[in-house]
């Protein structure tokens, strides 16, 4: 009886470690390498991006974006945060840089290629940044966080490329928490008619034929593992008479 009690308390030490191990996890980073693009620190973000923000992804978070390889996820990835840090700790500043996703690209065993303007915030100086920029290629440090945009609520961008009625792509803007848009149904809010839109490419959602009058949107929030899940409903996010290159309000606001 006293070993089986004893390898019972065992068990649950061992499964309260494995707990705090799990919980501590989304604190973890995970070691890459990343590079840059642009030839002074001024350079921001690219407005040709894979992700399809166009001039806004050029100057979302300051100009501190990134594109990806990997965490690209044929686009799901569009809009992630992350905390990006160099590895070597005397010349490295301790907080690094919050990046933003809004492009694709990879090359070198790097999952980050940010813009320069975020690449020289690694670096505790100048004389730090310059020699990162010289090397081309650091270690690096990443994890993903969550993305905040105080009291600005997820916005519906209407594609330029649209054309009413017939065809409607959109993106979303401001998307804040740390979990993927994986899932849009655009409706017809009258009869709450709902059609399942596919992903076009990067950021961007479209639809052919899309329902007349006042559409709503409902879409999926999920986190990379698939495992927290929850749907967001904007009621009439998007007036009958769209027009392309115009933002409405959903009225909704993401956070963890």
């Amino acid at each position: 009886m006293a070993a089986l009690l004893s390898w019972f308390r065992c068990c649950i030490i061992s499964l309260v470690v494995v707990q705090r191990v799990f919980s501590a996890c989304k604190d973890c980073y995970t070691v890459s390498r990343a590079t840059y693009y642009g030839a002074t620190p001024d350079d921001l973000g690219n407005p040709a991006g894979a992700c399809g923000y166009g001039a806004f992804g050029r100057n979302l978070n300051g100009g501190d974006v990134t594109a990806v390889s990997n965490l690209y996820r044929g686009g799901t990835g569009c809009g992630a945060c992350y905390q990006v840090k160099c590895a070597e700790e005397d010349p490295c500043k301790e907080e690094g840089v919050k990046v933003v996703v809004t492009d694709m690209g990879g090359g070198g065993g790097t999952d980050f290629i940010m813009s320069r303007h975020a690449f020289a915030q690694l670096g505790r100086d100048t004389n730090d940044t310059n020699r990162f920029v010289a090397m081309g290629t650091i270690t690096i440090l990443y994890r993903r966080i969550s993305c905040v945009y105080p009291g600005q609520n997820i916005m519906i961008k209407i594609d330029e490329n649209s054309n009413f009625p017939s065809y409607l792509a959109f993106l979303f803007y401001y998307q804040g928490g740390s979990k993927d848009i994986v899932i849009v149904n655009i409706c017809e809010t009258k009869n709450l008619e709902c059609k399942l839109r596919s992903q076009n490419h990067g950021a961007v959602w479209d639809v052919v034929s899309p329902p007349q009058g006042a559409l709503s949107i409902r879409f999926l929030v999920s986190d990379s593992a698939g495992g927290q899940e929850q749907w967001f409903t904007s009621a009439n996010a998007i007036p009958a008479n769209w027009v392309p290159g115009a933002l409405y309000d959903t009225g909704i606001q993401l956070t963890d």
